[in-house]
């Protein structure tokens, strides 16, 4: 994929790079890299163009080879970009040889999507959790010529005279922090066990899904919140909690933030409290982008971290959203006759599963048979913690 964009003064600009092997086609390839240019604008960079390399395995020094190495080098240089990106993560030695070929910062995908976190992250508790995450990512990770490190040591831009003593102060720095951050988590951490403890005697609701699928959108839409809802990627970091009723029947229901592919392992370890809200839900509404290419493969992103997460399968309700956003090369492939219609998406999709709906959140399209199926899913769990209920 090749791009060019015209981008405002002074934004920062970016490459992407990205390897095409056995494992991954150009076609797929190319869907990474536009879910990569979408992280990248999330930040606030201006992607110029995309570089990709049959190779079957990374280089072990600089990752692409030669040839596109120096080709890379040559558009960097004429055009002054800012960052570059790749779309798999990249080892020390490999950050440390390109930093000092491109003569630029060097961004793997855990790094992008760690700035993206802690520039959306909200609450004290979120902002701690990234920094950990963050800081974590980074240590083994400093080079001479570019540590992160210039607001704490007060300086900016890149210091290319940096040296090795000046190294050992930045991993200093990261690792006090880091002991800093644990403790300030850790305190944070039991003020919400405190908080959990006073919801337990309620069934509690959980939206779950890839990132950009809708769920801050149906989360407003249910429960009338002041929710962040962005056509971007990781629009909400911070989980949100509210109450809702459904025929005199009290439940919480915690939107959640979105899953990715090849979401950095830090990031998911420092998160783990915040995914508490996943652990101990009883139900989960697991959000689909029906509408997108690839939303097959997102739902099995997510059923795999949810595993991780949970080490077991929880009550869920499969939610096919976006379905005012089916396109002619949609019904193609699922051989569906025009204008498609929710008879139509049952008859192929829901596989003899009735916990399977298809909604559009923003249109507000069938949003009652949701209502339904989840008062069906809160009642049967709330008739167990209290089976006197209706007495």
């Amino acid at each position: 994929m090749k791009k060019l964009v015209h981008t405002a003064p002074n934004k920062e600009t970016a490459i992407l790079v990205a390897l095409v092997n056995h494992s991954q086609s150009g076609q797929r390839v190319k869907e990474y890299l536009d879910e990569l240019e979408f992280l990248a604008t999330t930040l606030g960079v201006a992607v110029r163009k995309s570089f990709t390399q049959r190779l079957d395995k990374p280089d072990i020094r600089t990752f692409v080879g030669k040839g596109k190495l120096e080709e890379i080098t040559a558009f960097v240089n004429a055009e002054k970009i800012d960052k570059v990106i790749f779309d798999d993560d990249l080892t020390p030695s490999q950050i440390r040889n390109l930093e000092k070929i491109l003569n630029c910062q060097i961004y793997d995908r855990s790094l992008l999507i760690l700035d993206i976190f802690l520039k959306r992250a909200q609450t004290a508790r979120a902002k701690t959790q990234v920094e950990l995450a963050r800081y974590q990512y980074l240590l083994p990770r400093l080079t001479r010529m570019w540590t992160h490190l210039e607001r704490q040591r007060g300086g900016t831009g890149t210091r290319g005279g940096a040296g090795e003593k000046e190294i050992e102060t930045d991993r200093r720095i990261i690792r006090n922090q880091i002991i800093i951050l644990r403790k300030k988590l850790d305190k944070i951490e039991k003020q919400q066990i405190t908080q959990r403890k006073s919801r337990q005697n309620m069934v509690r609701v959980a939206l779950v899904g890839y990132t950009n699928v809708g769920k801050s959108t149906l989360m407003k839409l249910l429960t009338n919140a002041d929710v962040l809802a962005e056509d971007k990627l990781f629009a909400t970091v911070d989980s949100t909690v509210r109450k809702m009723v459904i025929n005199s029947m009290p439940f919480l229901i915690s939107d959640t933030v979105g899953f990715i592919r090849k979401l950095p392992h830090h990031l998911i370890e420092s998160f783990k409290s915040t995914l508490d809200e996943i652990r101990e839900a009883d139900v989960l509404l697991h959000v689909l982008d029906i509408s997108h290419p690839y939303f097959e493969d997102q739902a099995e992103i997510v059923n795999k971290t949810l595993l991780e997460i949970c080490g077991e399968e929880k009550p869920t309700i499969l939610v096919y959203n976006k379905i005012d956003r089916i396109n002619g090369q949609f019904q193609q492939r699922y051989e569906l006759e025009p204008p498609v219609d929710i008879e139509q998406l049952k008859a192929t999709f829901m596989n003899g599963q009735s916990d399977t709906v298809f909604i559009s959140a923003r249109n507000n399209t069938n949003i009652d048979e949701l209502m339904e199926k989840l008062y069906e899913k809160v009642s049967k769990k709330h008739f167990t913690i209290y089976p006197n209920y209706l007495n």
